[in-house]
């Protein structure tokens, strides 16, 4: 199978870990152990988060002059270079030698006329006490939200509309690469006005959920897996009630309300997937990837199931 496995920015940086180099080495070693496994026998996309890594960047260019700080597309830049050579070391640290493996940084077209920059929305960097977050608004001119009991940083998060490098990632997938890309939902770029053939970067960053599902849709994926930190999509979160979704069609989930900060965003992205080309999806933890490929573990999606089954 040609499999798309995205994993989420907890995957590299868990909450409340700190943000050094030797934490997201490790856990990047953890995310490479789930997923050598599977090389033996499928194809192999790798997409990620960058949520925390782009806001410490922010924060480091923070040192800077205003004029003189790098701008969002540049940070994603970087941030794909830094995790793909992490990960794509850990994963050759596991794999045979003649196993190729290529990080691709990748460029995301947006239009500039989405509703996303008018509604900042994406978390990115650490989280602050209330206090903290409002002095550092005032001083930036950065925009806070609420994000569980503490307040993060959040900017523009348009949609995806087409992924530049596509057909080398078909290229490289054709030699058997096990490849990185798109990471953070990819380098946000749009062409300049009145110029129809010149890119600019984009102060932003795309959802990185619906950039791996546009990705695994023109690669003609057969499974998307989204790797986050909870074993299945659960009604009922934090209730004596809660249940684990095993398998599912799209429109069961319609009956449910789902949090658009952590797991709405990744239904949304799965059950999409599963319309658009009756393939499968899967959301579940990082842990379970071999088991989400089975269709054993995790929350499975398609189309063509009877219904809903929950796990016991």
């Amino acid at each position: 199978m040609r499999v798309v496995i995205a994993l989420g920015g907890n995957a590299l940086l868990r909450r409340g870990e700190a943000m050094t180099a030797d934490t997201q080495r490790r856990n990047a070693r953890v995310a490479a152990e789930a997923i050598a496994p599977l090389a033996a026998e499928h194809e192999i996309v790798v997409t990620h988060g960058n949520g925390p890594q782009v806001g410490l960047l922010a924060l480091q260019g923070a040192a800077y002059k205003p004029e003189e700080a790098y701008p969002l597309d540049v940070l994603g830049a970087e941030t794909e270079g830094m995790i793909g050579y992490m990960l794509e070391q850990e994963l050759g640290n596991l794999l045979p030698f003649e196993q190729p493996l290529a990080t691709l940084l990748t460029m995301v077209e947006v239009d500039a006329a989405d509703p996303g920059f008018q509604n900042p929305t994406k978390f990115v960097g650490p989280v602050y006490e209330k206090a903290e977050a409002d002095r550092i608004a005032k001083e930036k001119g950065w925009v806070f939200k609420q994000d569980g009991e503490k307040w993060r940083r959040v900017v523009a998060s348009p949609a995806p509309k087409r992924i530049f490098e596509i057909r080398p990632v078909r290229w490289l997938l054709e030699q058997r690469t096990i490849v990185i890309c798109a990471g953070g939902g990819g380098i946000p770029t749009m062409y300049e006005k009145g110029h129809d053939r010149k890119l600019i970067g984009v102060e932003a960053v795309i959802d990185k959920d619906l950039c791996s599902e546009l990705l695994a849709r023109e690669l003609r994926a057969d499974l998307l897996i989204m790797a986050t930190d909870a074993e299945a999509v659960y009604t009922d979160w934090g209730k004596p009630s809660q249940k684990a979704i095993h398998q599912a069609r799209p429109d069961d989930f319609k009956q449910f309300s789902f949090p658009a900060g952590s797991m709405g965003p990744k239904i949304d992205a799965a059950c999409h997937f599963a319309r658009a080309g009756g393939k499968t999806a899967a959301i579940g933890s990082l842990a379970d990837i071999a088991g989400m490929v089975r269709g054993e573990r995790g929350t499975i999606i398609n189309e063509n199931f009877a219904g809903l089954s929950w796990h016991s």
